[in-house]
């Protein structure tokens, strides 16, 4: 149907724990900006997230990480969109401003959403 990509740098001002551990709620937050854009994309408006059917937390995220993260619908209703999330760590940070690319990226959080747009008419 649609797949919208983002990226976003985790700056270190985001680290709440220990190991400069990231909490779960900012790849949520990125899934709420990602979504907006496919509502956008698709309907011409911003659209309403309404419900997570299913959310897994799979590996970390740390301050310095990049994480791609990705909305594909699949499925439409008159009014729904059921979308798929993924948040990928890409490059982690290594200490200091170093940072490194990661060969293999690691899938950090995965989500199943629901966005309502306006009805037309």
């Amino acid at each position: 149907m649609i797949t919208v990509t983002h990226r976003r740098y985790v700056p270190y001002a985001h680290a709440h724990y220990a190991g400069n551990l990231v909490d779960g709620a900012y790849s949520l937050g990125l899934f709420g900006d990602v979504a907006t854009e496919v509502c956008i994309r698709l309907d011409g408006d911003e659209g309403l997230f309404a419900s997570y059917s299913d959310v897994q937390f799979t590996a970390p995220v740390q301050a310095g990480d990049v994480l791609e993260v990705t909305a594909t619908v699949t499925r439409m209703g008159t009014r729904s969109r059921t979308i798929e999330f993924r948040s990928v760590v890409v490059c982690r940070g290594t200490g200091g401003s170093a940072a490194a690319v990661l060969a293999e990226p690691i899938v950090a959080v995965t989500a199943t959403g629901t966005v309502v747009v306006p009805g037309k008419g």
